[in-house]
C-alpha cells in the first residue's frame, strides 16, 4: 500500500490532500511535496522488509516510494520499464581521482549494463517520469503537459504511451536532434495522443507557452517541479541506490560528495528526501554527502546566487551550452536546491564550455564510455573542487552522468 500521508508545501509547511491533483503550493506559488508516514512505515514492515534488492529497477526500495509495486491495488497504476538501478561505474584511474587519492565513481544512467536495470529513454529523467505516469493514473488524469530542455520531454512521451495517457511536450527547436526526433516520431505515430510544440529558446517560454494555450484546455502540467511532488519521488529513488548496500553487504552507506549536473534541481531534492527518510528509518546517520551542483558557466543562475549569498536564483540569459539540460535560466525550486548546498558545506560550480568538451573526449578516448555533456561537466568540474578543498584524499566521490551521448549526437560527433 501507499504510505504517502499528505502533501506539504517546501516552503510553507502548509500540508494538503495527497488525493487532490495540485500543482504549485497555492500559499506561495513554490513547489509541494510527498510526505510518508515513515513511522507507520517502520512500524508495519521492520528490518527493511520494504526492500527487495532482486528487483532491477527503481521499484526495489517498495513502500519507501510513493507507490509499491508489491501491493497489487498500487501496482496497477504503475507503468514500469525497467528505469533505475543503474550501476556505479569505477574511475579511480582518472587522472586526477589518481593523482588527488580520490575513490571516484561514475553513477551510469545513460547506458544499460548487464545485471541492471536500464532506463528506458537512456536519461535520468525516466526515474521521474516513471513516477508522473503512474500517480497520474492513479489520479485518473489523462492529458499531461510538460515543458523541457529536451530528455524530460523524452521520457514522459515513452511513460505517456505506454500508460494510455495523452501529452503534449514544447521543446526549444535546437534541442538536440535524437531527442527531438524521438517526441516528433511518437507525435506523428500517435496524432492524436503525442502533440509537439518548437517554443523557445529554453524551457522557461515553452512553460509559458504551455500556460496560456494548453492548460486551459485541460492539461495538467508536470512541469519541474510544478507537479505535487511526483518528480522529486522518482528522483529519490537516485539518492536511494546510491545508500543501499553493496552486493553481500547489510550496511547502507553515503558517499563523501555527489557532484551532480543541476538545471532544475529536481534531483538535489529527491536524494536529500531519501536519505532524510532513510535516517528517519535507522539506517544511516545524520552525515550527508557534500552536494557539488554543477552548471556551464553560460548558464549559471545557482553558482551566481550561491557565489553572492543569495536565498534564490535570480533569472539569466541562456547562453549556448553543450549541455543542453543545463541551460536553466532560473528555476522556482532553487531556493531549495541552495539551502541544500550549503546545508551539506557543498557549493555550486560553474565550469567552461572547452573544459565540459575536453573532458567528454578525454572520457570516450580513455574509457569508451558514452557520457551525456552534463555528467562530463561534472568531472570537468573536478580541478576546481580540488583547489577548493571540497574533495579530500580517501574520499567516496560519486559523479552523476546523467544521460547517454548517443541523444546529442551529431553535436557531438567531433569530439568523439
Amino acid at each position: 500500500m501507499s504510505y504517502v500521508r499528505c502533501l506539504r508545501g517546501i516552503a510553507s509547511g502548509i500540508e494538503y490532500d495527497a488525493d487532490v491533483p495540485m500543482n504549485l503550493d497555492p500559499a506561495d506559488g513554490r513547489p509541494v511535496e510527498m510526505v510518508l508516514d515513515i513511522e507507520r512505515l517502520a512500524r508495519e514492515k521492520p528490518a527493511a522488509a520494504w526492500y527487495a534488492p532482486h528487483r532491477r529497477d527503481l521499484w526495489r526500495f517498495g513502500a519507501l516510494m510513493a507507490l509499491d509495486i508489491a501491493d497489487p491495488e498500487d501496482a496497477r497504476h504503475i507503468v514500469a520499464l525497467g528505469e533505475g538501478h543503474t550501476p556505479l561505474l569505477d574511475y579511480r584511474d582518472h587522472p586526477l581521482a589518481q593523482a588527488a587519492g580520490l575513490a571516484l565513481q561514475v553513477k551510469e544512467e545513460g547506458k544499460a549494463h548487464p545485471g541492471y536495470g536500464a532506463n528506458p529513454t537512456r536519461s535520468f529523467k525516466d526515474r521521474g517520469m516513471a513516477m508522473v505516469a503512474a500517480q497520474a493514473r492513479r489520479l485518473g488524469l489523462t492529458k499531461l503537459a510538460v515543458p523541457t530542455q529536451g530528455n524530460a520531454g523524452d521520457s514522459l512521451t515513452r511513460y505517456a504511451l505506454a500508460g494510455d495517457l495523452s501529452v503534449v511536450v514544447a521543446m526549444p527547436d535546437d534541442t538536440p536532434m535524437p531527442i527531438l526526433g524521438n517526441v516528433a516520431a511518437a507525435a506523428k505515430r500517435y496524432p492524436d495522443r503525442v502533440k509537439l510544440e518548437l517554443i523557445g529558446p529554453t524551457i522557461r517560454e515553452a512553460g509559458a507557452y504551455l500556460k496560456e494555450h494548453y492548460i486551459p484546455q485541460g492539461y495538467f502540467s508536470v512541469a519541474t517541479f510544478q507537479e505535487p511532488g511526483w518528480r522529486i519521488e522518482g528522483k529519490k529513488s537516485l539518492g536511494l541506490e546510491l545508500a543501499e548496500p553493496m552486493p553481500g553487504e547489510t550496511r547502507w552507506l553515503l558517499p563523501d560528495a555527489v557532484i551532480y549536473p543541476t538545471g532544475g534541481g529536481t534531483g538535489v531534492l529527491g536524494m536529500w528526501k531519501a536519505w532524510d527518510e532513510l535516517e528517519a528509518l535507522g539506517l544511516i546517520d545524520r552525515r550527508r554527502p557534500r552536494m557539488l551542483c554543477v552548471q556551464s558557466e553560460v548558464t549559471p543562475p545557482l553558482v551566481n546566487a550561491f557565489d553572492a549569498g543569495a536565498d534564490d536564483t535570480t533569472v539569466v540569459v541562456a547562453g549556448n551550452t553543450l549541455g543542453f539540460g543545463l541551460n536553466v535560466p532560473g528555476g522556482v525550486g532553487h531556493f531549495k536546491v541552495l539551502q541544500i548546498i550549503r546545508e551539506s558545506g557543498g557549493a555550486a560550480i560553474a565550469v567552461s564550455e572547452a573544459d565540459t568538451a575536453a573532458e567528454l573526449q578525454r572520457v570516450w578516448h580513455d574509457k569508451r564510455w558514452w557520457i551525456s555533456p552534463e555528467g562530463a561537466a561534472c568531472l570537468a568540474a573536478i580541478p576546481q573542487l580540488l583547489d577548493r578543498g571540497l574533495l579530500r584524499r580517501g574520499e567516496r566521490v560519486v559523479a552523476v552522468n546523467t544521460g547517454s551521448a548517443e541523444k546529442y549526437l551529431p553535436a557531438l560527433r567531433h569530439l568523439l
